[in-house]
């Protein structure tokens, strides 16, 4: 699967995994360490958006295709088991109010994400760059990353939305 679809179908998911939330929803935290909807669709902007100045921003290096770590790269970041802290510089801020403006939030740092891959398709193999956790690594793989990121916060929706739903049903 291309870069593009991979994108276009985690666009989908999230878009997906949030259709039908209520206003109560989108902003309630199953417990209260917990990231609410709202705040999870942030955080996947946030991120995406830095690893897209990572890209932009990226050394040239010799283009290197290596397809087993795109698929372990988006394997480990999408795994929910593993609790990961995310740094304090992408922690939500509430900058959105309404999932409204989050999920146009989400649309607009997509749309530029797939914008970057058609404009520099294979060229994304000779841009490289350093994730703080995962190491060196090429553009393309960034993008395998951005993906799994965002479908691993879908996933954090999916389970917040039922634990709300069961929490509800119970009183």
């Amino acid at each position: 699967m291309g870069l593009i679809s991979i994108l276009e179908a985690g666009r989908r998911d999230l878009l997906e995994a949030t259709r039908g939330i209520s206003p109560e929803q989108a902003s309630g935290k199953p417990t209260p360490k917990s990231w609410s909807v709202l705040e999870c669709i942030e955080h996947v902007v946030v991120v995406e958006d830095r690893f897209f100045s990572w890209i932009s921003n990226g050394t040239s290096v010799t283009p290197q295709r290596n397809d087993e770590n795109e698929i372990r790269l988006f394997t480990m970041i999408r795994n929910r088991f593993s609790k990961i802290e995310a740094p304090e510089v992408v922690h939500p801020q509430g900058r959105f109010e309404t999932l409204a403006a989050a999920l146009a939030g989400f649309q607009a740092v997509r749309d530029r994400s797939v914008q970057v891959v058609q404009e520099r398709g294979d060229l994304l193999y000779s841009i490289g760059t350093a994730h703080p956790r995962f190491g060196k690594m090429n553009g393309a793989e960034l993008i395998h990353l951005i993906d799994g990121h965002a479908r691993r916060h879908v996933d954090q929706i999916r389970e917040n939305c039922e634990a709300l739903a069961n929490a509800a049903r119970s009183h």
